[in-house]
């Protein structure tokens, strides 16, 4: 009774009860204070501000992230689990930290073996069936501890709530034939089946009434009895009874997919085709994960990686290149409306003279936009126009075509910044194929032509991973740059040099493992410049892969080593301003030593 009371007054889930369990018979009097009693959640509160957004910094302790979730998927044990990293790291944010250990892929089997876990673990502690615990971890979006939360509270709530009727609604009196509740026909009480709260129905109705719920889709998982003043859930076992094959596999499927989805932790892989699903761990410093399918995708956005970029600007970009802004764009710089029926017409020939399509067939001068029947000899005719030119030095156009203007040198903007993040693209998915040829075809060739076993070949396998992992970051540095404001010279300057350092250390290393190790597929038998070749492709894949490494460091980073020198720059220049005014005001050896000094 009295563990019966800690509990409700102190609801916590499983993983804790075992340690709360053993605090409380080895002496109760050993706690100071409730505050100790809540210590066990402190770790659980901080994944619950991770995925809700509120959380403003990792949670990273000596080489330690906390993993001590809400949901409790993820834990092979029943206590607080700390997720260690595989190497120790001294710097948190170096790149190598961020992508250990941070994210598990979870095939079919393994989400439904942990889904089977979470069930048995709350119907142990709560004592009651699988069935119930698993309408009730479906309520609760899977949360172990919102279950034992809520349950520990206030029991009756619960199971009003969610369906779990204890006793029956309706009794069955002693006849033989009970009288279904849908099509009110007479039936045998063993071809009668209710839920819990004991409204009968015949199993040909109930049938029908599961599957129409099932082929409506995932709402089925909420099922409820059909009587519609009754609020009784309807769990698994009854579909296995009453349900065909079909449905009975699209149940199954629903329920499977609703671990994934209703886990703020968990999310489906975004590649076409692909069944594998994320569990991401609160605390990493990247959000890049790379799926068994070989797809790489945000977890945060889901949308492919994108570092440097941060999912706003990456949800900016793809908008911008989708939308019609830039289709505008290119008729307001390229093309202008008809005088009359304001349609727009894109100049295609030489002469002024333009002629409207039909039914308009309004007849205009290109550059005045004014009728060409006002046009003639003294206006220049077809070949300029001094109405035009008169105006404008009045200022008449002056509004007209500082907005063309503008319009086209935002399109060729864009333009630049979209062909090279584009081209980028094309260049990693052609390495994609490349390495996927190697590794399928040209490795075993290799080998028997150089008398080398493949896994000393795995230094060309490596530089091409690295080139198409470069190729991403590198396309993604256009989207950078083309939201990098414009009054920021000294930042765009620099991140300019950055990246066409980058670019030049990329294209030396992908001509390496594309260019020159062709000579090497073609040869006859082994070569000593193999060796050679070997070294300088190794040497390149290291080089390069430290220079991204920074880059994308810097880049996250808001480039703060340029903020942090212009700031350093200003101060010495006011310093070297106050210093010069008083030399100004001593003698005149004092001042010229000062200006000197200023100058300097």
């Amino acid at each position: 009774k009295t563990l019966f009371l800690f509990l409700k007054n102190y609801p916590i889930n499983l993983s804790h009860l075992i340690l709360s369990s053993s605090q409380f018979f080895l002496g109760f009097d050993e706690m100071d204070s409730e505050d100790d009693m809540m210590d066990a959640n402190d770790v659980e509160s901080v994944d619950d501000d991770f995925y809700s957004g509120d959380m403003e910094d990792d949670y990273y302790s000596d080489g330690v992230y906390y993993d001590n979730d809400d949901d409790d998927v993820n834990d092979d044990d029943d206590g607080p689990d700390y997720d260690f990293m595989a190497e120790a790291v001294d710097d948190p944010d170096d790149l190598s930290f961020r992508s250990q250990q941070s994210y598990t892929v979870l095939k079919e089997e393994d989400i439904r073996q942990r889904q089977e876990d979470d069930i048995t673990r709350v119907s142990t502690v709560l004592s009651i069936s699988r069935v119930a615990a698993s309408i009730l971890l479906r309520h609760y979006n899977w949360s172990i501890s919102k279950v034992h939360d809520a349950w520990f509270s206030d029991e009756d709530a619960v199971r009003i709530s969610v369906g779990l009727l204890d006793k029956q609604v309706v009794q069955f009196s002693n006849a033989r034939e009970l009288t279904c509740g849908i099509c009110f026909e007479s039936f045998p009480r063993n071809k009668i089946v209710s839920a819990s709260c004991g409204h009968p129905f015949c199993n040909t109705c109930w049938s029908g009434y599961i599957s129409t719920t099932i082929n409506d889709g995932p709402g089925c998982l909420m099922l409820r009895c059909p009587d519609p003043c009754c609020r009784a859930a309807v769990g698994q076992d009854m579909i296995n009874l009453l349900a065909p094959d079909e449905d009975k596999e699209k149940y199954s499927r629903y329920l499977l997919r609703s671990y994934v989805e209703g886990n703020r932790k968990t999310k489906w892989c975004p590649a076409p085709g692909c069944e594998y699903a994320v569990d991401f761990a609160a605390g990493s410093g990247s959000f890049d994960v790379s799926c068994l399918c070989s797809h790489s995708f945000c977890w945060n956005c889901v949308e492919e990686a994108h570092r440097p970029v941060d999912c706003g600007t990456v949800e900016k970009w793809i908008l911008k290149n989708s939308a019609e802004s830039e289709n505008m764009n290119w008729i307001l710089a390229n093309s202008k409306p008809c005088p009359k029926c304001k349609r727009p017409i894109e100049k295609n020939q030489g002469c002024m003279h333009m002629t409207c399509t039909p039914p308009c067939k309004f007849e205009f001068c290109w550059l005045c936009l004014g009728a060409w029947s006002d046009h003639g000899e003294r206006t220049g005719g077809f070949y300029a126009c001094n109405r035009y030119e008169a105006a404008k030095q009045e200022g008449a156009y002056d509004e007209s075509e500082r907005r063309r203007e503008m319009a086209k040198n935002s399109l060729e903007r864009y333009t630049h910044y979209y062909e090279r993040w584009a081209s980028n693209q094309l260049s990693r998915q052609k390495a994609l194929a490349d390495l996927h040829q190697m590794q399928t075809v040209h490795l075993e060739k290799l080998s028997d032509v150089h008398c080398t076993p493949e896994s000393q070949l795995k230094f060309i396998t490596e530089a091409w991973l690295q080139i198409v992992e470069c190729r991403r970051v590198l396309k993604w540095t256009y989207a950078y740059g083309f939201y990098l404001p414009e009054h920021e010279h000294a930042k765009r300057q620099f991140f300019e040099y950055l990246q066409g350092e980058a670019e030049s250390g990329l294209e030396r290393l992908h001509q390496c493992a594309e260019k020159e190790l062709q000579q090497f597929l073609a040869a006859d038998g082994p070569s000593k410049e193999f060796d050679e070749f070997r070294t300088k492709l190794a040497g390149l894949t290291s080089v390069t892969k430290n220079y991204f490494e920074n880059l994308v460091r810097a880049l996250e980073n808001g480039l703060a080593d340029v903020t942090q020198a212009a700031c350093s720059k200003t101060s010495s220049s006011k310093n070297a301003s106050v210093s010069k005014g008083k030399g100004g005001k001593g003698k005149g050896g004092k001042m010229g030593g000062s200006s000197k000094n200023g100058d300097d």
